[in-house]
């Protein structure tokens, strides 16, 4: 079977609705069995699950979900929240702000775009709300700051990147933080430019005593020295990142205990959940992995490169198109999704062209987090339809405009300095 012809079969079997796990792994069978036959076909996929199934390095996707889980059950969500407002709340815009940095802090130890979106907006809409923030500002913020979450390490996507590209995880992981930090910035200043275009009357609280604020930080003091010894670990090197997520895991387990949420039935709920998100995610990883192996038998990637190359685009025209796939597949799939679908491809061009892998991943992760904001089908704009179903998806895409806007120019910023990404893992 041709790849042209595989290619639209597997996105025919995600468009009627079958899981992506499912229709990698069958289109990928069909299509190798077609190549090489029934027999080395079959072997091929019972190798795969079973290799893949027993790495050691796949063990660090549970760890790291393991202690972002935990991190939510001790309830440390509100407390980040209540840190950062009792910073900025003076602010014009202080709660939108407040929110930002809120999703900033969550996602280091969260890992997840969609529920860092769903457990901020729970917080921090009731508040922006009673002190007159519109619902447009209020929503935008919310959708736009949970971005971050796949960004900021550690981040389950770059766990994937690393995994289907041997990339050193560790170094991804540094790579992104100081993005991500940009990402909080240029989404602070968002807000301001926001509140130019649009002026709003509402509620400027007063600033409150340095003791208070201090104060408001002790509820966070845990989280932060478990972010700074899980990455500062991995930058002396001290332990590798699969060695990291366990001793992440450990120290989630440690402060639930700490502060008293560590009960029998929420840690059986917590357990069930984590082990249930690591099967959908090793299911989808291993489909994808098998359909890889249909790519490079079928030509995919070999004829691709050449048709790049006889074109002879540039590296930032080849750049440019990636860009443009991902906002078109944003509004079509998931992050998760996306990474399989498009980095076994587009690796080995980007590879071939002189980009550097560690920075194509922090590039590649940007670009998601840009579609996940973009209409007209933002991932993280309907998390927040079914956090507030009360609020129409209009004004939430129209409030989302500045940070699209500085998202962009983050990304733009990516590509002309590269350096951004690969100063501190380079220095590792």
């Amino acid at each position: 079977m041709d790849w042209p012809i595989g290619l639209m079969i597997l996105l025919a079997a995600i468009f009627a609705g079958i899981p992506i796990a499912f229709a990698l792994s069958a289109v990928g069978v069909i299509g190798v069995i077609s190549i090489i036959g029934v027999d080395p076909a079959l072997a091929m996929l019972g190798q795969i699950y079973f290799d893949s199934g027993r790495s050691y390095t796949l063990s660090v996707v549970p760890l790291f979900l393991l202690m972002g889980n935990f991190i939510v059950q001790s309830g440390i969500a509100a407390e980040l929240y209540d840190a950062a407002n009792a910073w900025l709340r003076h602010r014009k815009g202080g709660l939108a702000m407040a929110t930002i940095v809120a999703c900033a802090g969550f996602s280091s130890v969260c890992g997840s775009s969609l529920a860092t979106t769903a457990t901020m907006g729970r917080l921090s809409l009731p508040a922006m709300r009673r002190y007159g923030y519109s619902d447009r500002l209020a929503a935008a913020s919310v959708a736009a700051g949970g971005t971050l979450g796949i960004l900021i390490p550690p981040s389950v996507i770059l766990v994937i990147y690393g995994i289907l590209t041997q990339q050193d995880i560790g170094k991804l992981f540094l790579a992104g933080l100081l993005p991500g930090l940009i990402g909080v910035f240029f989404y602070l200043a968002a807000v301001r430019i926001s509140l130019l275009v649009h002026p709003e009357s509402f509620d400027v609280l007063e600033k409150l005593p340095l003791r208070d604020r201090l104060r408001a930080l002790r509820g966070v003091a845990g989280a932060l020295v478990l972010f700074i010894f899980v990455l500062g670990g991995i930058y002396i090197g001290v332990f590798t990142a699969t060695e990291a997520a366990g001793m992440g895991a450990g120290g989630a387990i440690l402060i639930t205990a700490l502060r008293g949420k560590l009960t029998w039935h929420a840690t059986l709920e917590t357990l069930f959940d984590s082990a249930k998100t690591t099967a959908v995610m090793f299911f989808i990883l291993f489909g994808a992995l098998y359909f890889l192996n249909y790519v490079n038998l079928s030509g995919l990637s070999t004829d691709l490169r050449g048709w790049v190359f006889s074109l002879g685009a540039s590296p930032l025209t080849v750049i440019a198109m990636t860009v443009a796939l991902f906002l078109v597949l944003g509004c079509l799939l998931e992050s998760l999704s996306m990474i399989l679908l498009t980095v076994p491809v587009l690796f080995p061009i980007v590879t071939d062209l002189g980009f550097d892998p560690i920075w194509f991943g922090i590039f590649v992760v940007v670009a998601t987090e840009l579609s996940y904001i973009t209409p007209p089908i933002g991932l993280n704009v309907f998390v927040m339809r079914i956090v507030a179903p009360e609020i129409p998806l209009g004004k939430v895409f129209a409030g989302i405009l500045p940070f699209v806007l500085v998202d962009l120019l983050r990304l733009l910023l990516l590509i002309f300095v590269p350096a951004l990404a690969l100063i501190i893992p380079n220095s590792m």
